[in-house]
C-alpha cells in the first residue's frame, strides 16, 4: 500500500516584514496565496526510512533526515510511538531554493501521506502544529487557498478570495538561501525604524473582490530589495515582465523565483513568451491560484 499527497506551491502577495526578533524570527504580515505548480509525495512502508527524489532540480534536494518530509515522518511517528520506516518519494515541479515553499510543500505533503498510511488520525490542529514545529511557510502547504500568516508566518488566516489570478513565474539560474536573504535585510534596515508588519486593507480587498487591476497595485514584499542586492539581475527579470505587459513584478518570498501577475490567460502566454526569450531567466511557467492545499490523490 502506497499514498501519494499532491501539494501546491505559494506566491507571497504580500511579505511586510518586522525587525529582528530577540529568538531571531521577524514578525510577519504575509498573504499566501496558493498556485497549481505541484510536488507530489508519496509514502510506502519501508525497511527503514529513506527519502528519494526525480524531476527538475532533484540534485539539489536533500535525502538524508534534514529533508522536511523525512522530519514530517520523524516527528509524527514520534508522537505516536510508532516505527518511521517509510520510503517518501517526491517528485518534484515546485522550483528548489526558489522562494516559492517547495520544501514546506514536501514536508506537509509526507505529514499528510504519513497520517493517512499510519491511520493516526490526527486532528487538523495536530497537524498544523507539527507543520509550524516544521517551519513557518509549512503550515500555510498544508491547508492552501489563500491565507494571512502572522507571528513568524505559521499563525493562518483564512481569506476570501473572489476569482482566479493567472501567474507567470520565471526561475532563476540560482537558488537563494532564505536565512541569508533575511541577514540581508537587517542588514539593510540596521538603525532604521522598521514598522510592524501590518497586511494592506488594498490587497485583501483586491482579493476579495478578484480584481487583478488592484491586485496588481497593491502587491509588495519587504525581502524584494535584500533580494536583489545579493542577486542583482532580478531586476532584468523583473524589467522584462513590467515590458510584457505584467500587472504586477516582484520577487516571490525570499527568491530568486520572480512572480508576474498578469489579467487574463491570454495575458500570462505573452508575458511568458517574453520572458522565454528575454534571456534574464532559466525557465518560465504559468500556473493560476488559488488552488487547495496538500490533498490525498490516493491509496
Amino acid at each position: 500500500m502506497s499514498v501519494t499527497v499532491r501539494v501546491p506551491a505559494k506566491v507571497n502577495v504580500q511579505l511586510a516584514v518586522g525587525a529582528a526578533r530577540p529568538d531571531g524570527f521577524h514578525d510577519l504580515a504575509n498573504v499566501f496565496l496558493a498556485v497549481g505548480l505541484y510536488d507530489e509525495v508519496t509514502v510506502t512502508p519501508a525497511d527503514e526510512l529513506r527519502v528519494t527524489c526525480e524531476g527538475p532540480d532533484a540534485g539539489q534536494v536533500p535525502l538524508d533526515r534534514t529533508n522536511l518530509a523525512a522530519r514530517a515522518a520523524l516527528i509524527l511517528a514520534e508522537r505516536r510511538g510508532l516505527d518511521p520506516a517509510v520510503h517518501l518519494h517526491i517528485a518534484k515541479d515546485i522550483p528548489v531554493a526558489g522562494g516559492m515553499a517547495g520544501g514546506s510543500a514536501d514536508g506537509a505533503g509526507a505529514l499528510l501521506a504519513c497520517d493517512a498510511l499510519w491511520g493516526t488520525g490526527a486532528s487538523r490542529e495536530e497537524l498544523l502544529d507539527i507543520c509550524a514545529e516544521l517551519g513557518s511557510d509549512v503550515p500555510f502547504s498544508l491547508v492552501g487557498g489563500a491565507a494571512l500568516g502572522t507571528g513568524r508566518g505559521e499563525k493562518l488566516r483564512a481569506l476570501e478570495v473572489g476569482g482566479t489570478f493567472q501567474w507567470v513565474f520565471a526561475m532563476a539560474e540560482r537558488g537563494l538561501s532564505t536565512p541569508a536573504v533575511f541577514w540581508e535585510f537587517d542588514r539593510l534596515t540596521e538603525g532604521l525604524d522598521v514598522p510592524e508588519p501590518v497586511a494592506s486593507e488594498e490587497l485583501l480587498d483586491a482579493l476579495a473582490t478578484g480584481d487583478p487591476d488592484a491586485l496588481g497595485s497593491a502587491v509588495s514584499n519587504d525581502l524584494q530589495p535584500a533580494a536583489l542586492s545579493l542577486f542583482p539581475e532580478l531586476a532584468d527579470t523583473l524589467a522584462a515582465g513590467r515590458a510584457a505587459g505584467a500587472l504586477a513584478a516582484l520577487v516571490s518570498g525570499s527568491g530568486p523565483t520572480t512572480a508576474f501577475l498578469a489579467r487574463d490567460a491570454g495575458a500570462a502566454e505573452k508575458v511568458a513568451e517574453v520572458l522565454r526569450t528575454s534571456g534574464t531567466c532559466r525557465s518560465v511557467r504559468t500556473a493560476s491560484g488559488p488552488v487547495q492545499g496538500a490533498t490525498v490523490l490516493g491509496g
